[in-house]
């Protein structure tokens, strides 16, 4: 039964603030229980914990904590159906979604559990010692990965399992050998406790320490804010907007000891259409066009929120694009903010003065959206910010070009993006186009949109700024793993006293880099 009380280590909270509750989105109705806030001192000993955790954590091998995720998985399929039960309710999304975000939760951390067991993501790394080379004898070098530290993880509305309590971040930051404190999500607190009571039992059925996991939750920002400034936090995951983000990236460098916060935060997600995608695909093109665009209320992270069209011969794809998306109708948001920010953005959009409004409806259906389409051309687009800032929801802007010139001008003038797609012919010779989208984004996408975000370990979903606060990195794969580790070399060390996995022997059977060698 859900309590609403925080997970300081193995213990619950004991405070009596209530800081909230669940909301149904698609009424309003207030859920049971309530949330109660976790005190400052549980979230100091949450901290204690962690910190204290990590020094032993650390010391486990790959294949103790590869069984520690896996038994996470484990134990969070074993509550699909109290996840199926809540999630629609705080969410307002389907229990289709509610079973599929199950299975890439799942999904995932098994992947990392996989890649613990594999090893070279450690990159081991040993040149042994030339005592006797002239004119200076070689020292003994050894290096490889290890964990940061504690991580602070937000769970996003959005993703309310697969990046939330035992999301991405969780899994590659317990898959790097860190203790993870969570911040709950105030729209999910209940899909929260069923998680994260998953994950404190898998830790028990290990024998992991305490503290290598908590969770908390609060009603404002301050738990938040207290412990990404925590000294005992070593770097922070977070999903969210641009200014959430922000807000913890100044508070993470103005610490006595800066740490690294990777963000991932604001992205429209360009998709150009050469003038050779046009034509007789014009129809098909706007199909899949209206459903990228409409999936999942276009409340994904990659919502393909503009379109640079030719001006000649786009009238096709447009009409068959706004008929489509006509027929789509208002479905509800996760929650009231979201909610509120669309309907805020899209009514900005349709005040700015030169853009065409293609698609705009009324509702009175509460907490839902309707999609919504605009159109501008180039010169309108580059001289006006406001239209290439982000609209979280299923609403979309078209800006027309002239030539090819112009495009590469576009391209050129758009932030750092999570993803850009061109749709054209394979002949095409768009290299130049390329040059530029693949400088403006992690994932550069020919001839497919850009929703859908395979979990696997090529995926980079990341990109340069605004689009994450660290462009060198993905939250999606096994790469995510790399945020959370640092290199440490080991001179001249004994055996005995290098970790196993620098040890001649190479007692783990990893794959090594040994004198410049593959072995």
């Amino acid at each position: 039964m859900l309590t609403g009380k925080s997970f300081i280590g193995n213990s619950r909270g004991a405070g009596s603030d209530i800081c909230g509750s669940g909301i149904n989105p698609a009424n309003g109705e207030k859920l049971s229980p309530d949330t109660i806030a976790a005190t400052s001192q549980e979230v100091q000993y949450a901290l204690n914990i962690a910190e204290e955790a990590f020094f032993v954590y650390r010391q486990k091998s790959g294949a103790e904590k590869a069984t520690f995720l896996r038994a996470i998985a484990t134990n969070i399929e074993a509550r699909i159906e109290e996840i199926v039960a809540r999630g629609p309710l705080e969410s307002g999304l389907p229990e289709g979604r509610m079973r599929g975000e199950t299975g890439r939760t799942t999904g995932q951390l098994r992947m990392f559990a996989d890649l613990l067991d594999e090893g070279s993501w450690l990159d081991a790394r040993i040149d042994t010692a030339q005592p006797d080379r002239a004119p200076i004898p070689k020292v003994d070098l050894r290096s490889m990965l290890t964990g940061l530290g504690p991580v602070a993880v937000f769970c996003a509305s959005n993703f309310p399992l697969a990046f939330s309590t035992a999301g991405g971040d969780t899994a590659s930051a317990l898959a790097a050998g860190c203790p993870v404190v969570v911040v709950a999500h105030s729209a999910h607190p209940g899909l929260a406790e069923i998680v994260a009571e998953a994950i404190t039992e898998a830790a028990n059925q290990t024998d992991m320490p305490e503290g290598v996991f908590s969770l908390l939750f609060s009603g404002g920002y301050s738990v938040g804010q207290t412990v990404v400034a925590a000294p005992e936090i070593k770097a922070v995951g977070f999903t969210g907007s641009l200014k959430g983000g922000r807000a913890l990236m100044d508070i993470a460098a103005a610490r006595p000891e800066p740490i690294p916060v990777f963000a991932e935060m604001s992205a429209i997600n360009p998709v150009a259409i050469l003038p050779s995608a046009l034509g007789d695909n014009s129809e098909s093109l706007a199909t899949a066009a209206s459903g990228s665009l409409t999936l999942g209320v276009g409340q994904f992270c990659t919502n393909p929120g503009l379109f640079f069209i030719p001006s000649e011969g786009a009238e096709a794809f447009t009409e068959k694009f706004v008929e489509l998306t006509k027929q789509v109708a208002p479905a509800t948001m996760l929650h009231g903010g979201i909610c509120d920010s669309y309907k805020n953005g899209i009514y900005a959009l349709n005040d700015q003065p030169n853009v065409e409004t293609l698609l705009l409806v009324e509702h009175d259906q509460f907490g839902a959206a309707a999609p919504a389409i605009f159109r501008a051309t180039t010169q309108e687009f580059v001289s006006n910010k406001v239209l290439s800032s982000e609209v979280f929801g299923p609403a979309t802007l078209i800006v027309t070009y002239q030539d090819h010139d112009e495009l590469l001008a576009l391209a050129e003038y758009i932030d750092g993006q999570l993803t850009t797609s061109i749709f054209g012919n394979e002949t095409d010779d768009i290299a130049e186009l390329i040059s530029v989208l693949d400088r403006k984004s992690g994932r550069v996408i020919f001839n497919q949109f850009p929703t859908g975000v395979e979990v696997c370990p090529s995926m980079v979903h990341g990109g340069p700024y605004p689009a994450t606060s660290d462009g060198r990195s993905t939250s999606v794969g096994t790469m995510a793993i790399f945020r959370y580790t640092r290199s440490v070399s080991y001179q001249n060390f004994p055996q005995l006293a290098l970790p196993a996995e620098l040890q001649d022997q190479n007692p783990l059977g990893i794959k090594r880099l040994v004198n410049g060698k593959s072995e």
